[in-house]
């Protein structure tokens, strides 16, 4: 079965809906980092925890089946929609092997 991998990054307000996504989806099996620091390419407003730039960002590693990426890849569009101001991003790649 091939296997991806899904980084969500999103500002820490919108962590709870990425929580409530994965929930809904039965997307048990993922990593939290909270307090996540950066700043996007294009325009959003750098996440850096400073007092200039106070914002942070929580980040999430999902591993899933390939069939399921494109539902998972929707709900992060659904919470953009509803969030857009805040920033949230997914990156996917392949996983190679799982031990």
């Amino acid at each position: 079965m091939d296997m991806k991998s899904v980084m969500i990054v999103c500002n820490m307000i919108l962590s709870d809906e990425v929580m409530e996504l994965l929930r809904r989806l039965n997307m048990r099996g993922f990593t939290r980092w909270d307090d996540v620091k950066g700043r996007g390419t294009d325009d959003g407003e750098p996440h850096l925890g400073t007092h200039i730039w106070p914002g942070l960002n929580s980040a999430f590693l999902v591993i899933v089946p390939e069939q399921r990426v494109s539902t998972l890849l929707e709900g992060v569009r659904e919470i953009e929609k509803t969030g857009s101001q805040q920033g949230i991003r997914a990156f996917v790649w392949n996983i190679e092997q799982v031990l």
